[in-house]
């Protein structure tokens, strides 16, 4: 028997918002928007190449389904509801803005190994970083909501989050995952915090 876990912030946003803006929570639609090289799986690659293959919508995070792929041509043979789309290298980083006042609230920068979509190694927070803007396909939609998040690799955005970063609730400078199994010991100038989720992180190092 599963266990009923307790509404999520991604929970009461998809029973609460509205069902014309759920389109930019669609990560394929989104991409075709923005004019990134993409397509759901089904469709042929342009070329062969690298790309990023993962679900539409996964409102669970952390990257659940996401794989780098080399594609020849057909994508039949990929996962049924994913999509694929041009490869983009360089650094992660999950932005917190106030659409109805234009500024950011918070960045933060995420380090993980290349083997791992997932089980991320830590986030730090860091200045304000130029090249985040909102795109302008975003607009009027993101006005009816207070906090937005979105996500960036380098100057690309990937996804977007009707809610704020959670994680950084109550932390000053960084974030280090705890996963299941691990020492909960914390290093010298971190505390521990309890921090259970569904992807096996039991807590964090924080500080």
């Amino acid at each position: 028997m599963s266990t009923r876990l307790p509404d999520t912030e991604e929970d009461r946003v998809w029973k609460s918002m509205s069902p014309d803006d759920m389109w930019l929570m669609d990560k394929l639609i989104l991409s075709k928007k923005l004019g990134y090289t993409c397509g759901p799986v089904g469709i042929d690659v342009p070329k062969s190449n690298w790309y990023v293959v993962r679900p539409c919508i996964n409102p669970m995070g952390l990257g659940l389904g996401t794989q780098k792929v080399w594609i020849e041509n057909d994508t039949t043979h990929l996962p049924v509801g994913h999509f694929w789309c041009e490869w983009f290298e360089g650094e992660h980083y999950s932005v917190d803005f106030w659409p109805n006042w234009g500024n950011k609230q918070l960045t933060v920068k995420g380090f993980k190994r290349p083997d791992t979509f997932v089980k991320w190694d830590k986030w730090v927070k860091v200045d304000h970083q130029k090249q985040h803007k909102i795109p302008k396909i975003l607009y009027p939609t993101i006005l009816k909501y207070e906090t937005i998040n979105l996500e960036y690799i380098e100057d690309k955005l990937i996804e977007i989050h009707f809610r704020r970063n959670e994680d950084f609730d109550g932390v000053n400078e960084e974030f280090i995952p705890v996963w299941e199994g691990q020492d909960i010991s914390p290093p010298d100038g971190y505390t521990y915090r309890e921090y259970p989720d569904v992807h096996g992180r039991i807590g964090a190092f924080i500080k």
